[in-house]
């Protein structure tokens, strides 16, 4: 493991303690943000146990902190946060045949989250109603495919932009040979 690697398993512990203990939440209520277990988070936070991806994009999403955030040393305004392809977080088993990468940070979610979503054909994202007042835009990158909000229905193509309601049943589904689409999802 290269030095690199040492500091951020060192830092991780204490800093997701900060991030809990500053937003004055209990162990209790981070697992229940975050769906991650009371002990799994005592034991990351104690240092016993290395989170795996997933389980850090939990809890830094339910702490509303910046992923990237936890590990930084110093502020600086002259910065630029990045996250190289590699290090995107990625959801597979959301959808049928879907692949989801999240590129809004932590802290923006449940507000505007930004998706890319790659569909294999004939695969489709269907989503149960979200918040009252939240709505989606959706712009096709590659590929084809059909959206669905409630009753209304509309197929787009490269290019294409659609925006609609995501606070009732909705769904996109690829009608190509595969499509890949560009996400927005805005909270009331």
């Amino acid at each position: 493991m290269t030095d690199e690697a040492d500091d951020i398993l060192n830092l991780l512990p204490a800093r997701l303690k900060e991030a809990r203990r500053a937003q004055g939440l209990s162990l209790e209520a981070v697992a229940n943000l975050s769906g991650v277990s009371r002990s799994m988070v005592s034991q990351i936070e104690r240092g016993e146990s290395s989170p795996t991806i997933a389980t850090l994009w939990n809890l830094t999403r339910a702490l509303q902190v910046d992923f990237a955030g936890l590990l930084e040393t110093s502020e600086s305004a002259d910065q630029i946060d990045t996250l190289r392809a590699a290090q995107v977080p990625s959801i597979d088993n959301m959808g049928q045949g879907c692949r989801i990468r999240i590129l809004s940070p932590p802290e923006d979610a449940g507000g505007h989250e930004v998706y890319d979503i790659a569909f294999r054909p004939g695969e489709a994202l269907v989503s149960q109603p979200h918040g009252r007042g939240t709505r989606e835009q959706l712009t096709v990158l590659e590929g084809a495919v059909r959206v669905t909000s409630g009753t209304a229905v509309q197929d787009l193509g490269p290019g294409d932009t659609a925006r609609y309601a995501a606070d009732i049943a909705h769904s996109i589904t690829a009608t190509s040979d595969g499509a890949r689409v560009f996400l927005i999802v805005k909270s009331a």
